[in-house]
């Protein structure tokens, strides 16, 4: 059993203030309580927010290559914790073994080794006109992470705050305490200075809420729904702090006439069901040329087939459980909802998958024939859930892609290398795969919409986190 009873605050580990409730860590793929965990309160969270003020002058002060030197001491010792991170989130998300060890966890490390490249590159200090321009951190960063791909996230925020020269506070998922408790420990080996980074545990209403409007707090950043993203921001108004949201996705997923159909095809499909479709990038409505449409969809239906799902310590199941109860029952009703209206189900369905009877699994379920007005092509399922969608021609097919009110990723298919970038330049969202291509660190990463605001990622990335001044004269 985990006991996750303190929190890292100011280079040690504190138990919570006076009155805090704990919560069950449960395994998502048995059902079975493995742990428990304290959650915070406002009290820890002005401790907190203090001791990252305090630790700020010293910490905003280091050079380039004082960061560098200890993001690189980071990255060491996150290598020498990766299969226990890797460990961790299996246990505490339901995710195949074999995906916390080949992306999960690596994925941590990989964000985290980007950071160290976005600081090497970023220019702090350039000439404009008659004046210098100097770019500084900003300050206090809360820092607000999801359950689904939950070290790489942390990694991803922290690396990025800490390489600016800010100070931290981490929030992570109270569904996915178990990782971020072994990060903090690569913090505090690696020699992160008191008060540098701090975390603490906690509900999004309780501490999440009040990161938000603490007045010492000058940035936060979510990953996380659409809906917690509208709180934050509403929370965060008063004291006019910068607000970085990642939200969430209905990437459209345009296979153009000309494509290897079946290469694109089964691409997509994976791309949804992988990490139980749990991916706020996933290639969620697949677009397919009318006359394609029924060959399309019996490649994914092979393909969707092919997917084994069960428990996630075997290496055969490619799908895991879902992340939590919520999310399962939310995955049920919306497959429900998708049949209720009448969308042709021509994979999967309602219902465990056969032979599981414990755990949070879903069959991996495809909606085909289905019109961008179904309620399975307009929200977000964040489950292993596709919606194929047919469409007339070229342009019939970037409206519809265009026609939802996120705009976080998009994926375009041809063989014709100029034909995809021009429709690519037509897709409004933040970043936009062709043929395959997998994420790019060094490049920006964000949505456009409801899908978020501000950037992740590279010098774009490490930018949300300075600000910008001007000396003339």
């Amino acid at each position: 059993m985990h006991n996750l009873s303190e929190f890292y605050i100011d280079g040690a580990w504190q138990a919570p203030a006076r009155g805090a409730a704990k919560a069950d860590i449960v395994n998502p793929a048995t059902e079975a309580v493995i742990g428990k965990l304290a959650l915070g309160t406002a009290a820890d969270v002005d401790r907190a927010v203090g001791a990252a003020r305090a630790a700020f002058p010293a910490w905003s002060a280091t050079s380039r290559e004082e960061r560098l030197a200890l993001l690189a001491r980071v990255a060491e010792a996150y290598k020498a914790r990766i299969d226990d991170i890797a460990t961790a989130i299996h246990e505490e998300i339901g995710a195949p073994m074999w995906l916390c060890k080949a992306r999960q966890a690596p994925l941590g490390l990989m964000l985290l080794e980007s950071a160290i490249v976005a600081l090497k590159d970023m220019e702090f200090v350039r000439k404009m006109g008659q004046s210098e321009v100097v770019s500084e951190a900003i300050g206090v960063a809360a820092l607000v992470t999801p359950w689904n791909w939950p070290a790489g996230t942390v990694m991803g925020k922290v690396g990025y705050a800490l390489a600016a020269g800010c100070t931290v506070v981490l929030k992570p998922s109270e569904l996915a305490p178990l990782d971020a408790r072994i990060i903090a420990e690569v913090m505090h080996d690696a020699g992160v200075p008191a008060g540098v980074f701090n975390m603490i545990y906690g509900l999004g209403p309780d501490v999440g809420a009040s990161l938000s409007a603490h007045p010492e707090v000058d940035v936060i950043s979510l990953t996380g729904s659409t809906r917690a993203g509208a709180a934050v921001s509403a929370a965060a108004a008063a004291t006019v702090k910068r607000v970085l949201l990642e939200l969430g996705g209905k990437s459209p997923n345009v296979i153009l006439d000309d494509a290897d159909l079946k290469a694109a095809v089964t691409d997509g499909v994976i791309g949804c069901m992988i990490n139980s479709g749990q991916t706020c990038v996933a290639p969620t409505r697949m677009l397919v040329p009318r006359h394609l449409h029924d060959q399309a969809v019996a490649i994914a239906v092979a393909v969707a087939g092919s997917l084994k799902v069960g428990d996630p310590s075997q290496d055969e199941n490619k799908v895991g459980s879902m992340a939590n109860r919520a999310q399962f029952e939310r995955v049920q009703h919306m497959i429900g909802l998708g049949i209720e209206e009448g969308t042709q189900v021509v994979a999967g369905g309602v219902g465990r998958p056969e032979g599981i009877d414990k755990g949070y699994f879903v069959r991996p379920t495809i909606f085909a024939n289905a019109s961008n007005d179904a309620t399975v092509a307009r929200e977000e399922i964040f489950g292993p859930v596709l919606t194929m969608i047919p469409y007339d021609d070229e342009a019939h097919a970037i409206a519809i892609a265009n026609d939802t009110e996120y705009g976080l990723a998009a994926y375009v298919w041809s063989k014709d290398a100029a034909r995809a970038r021009r429709v690519a330049g037509k897709l409004r969202a933040g970043s936009v795969r062709i043929n395959g291509a997998q994420t790019d660190p060094a490049a920006p990463f964000g949505g456009y919409k409801r899908s978020g605001n501000g950037r992740e990622l590279g010098v774009y990335g490490l930018a949300e986190f300075l600000e910008h001044k001007s000396v003339t004269g």
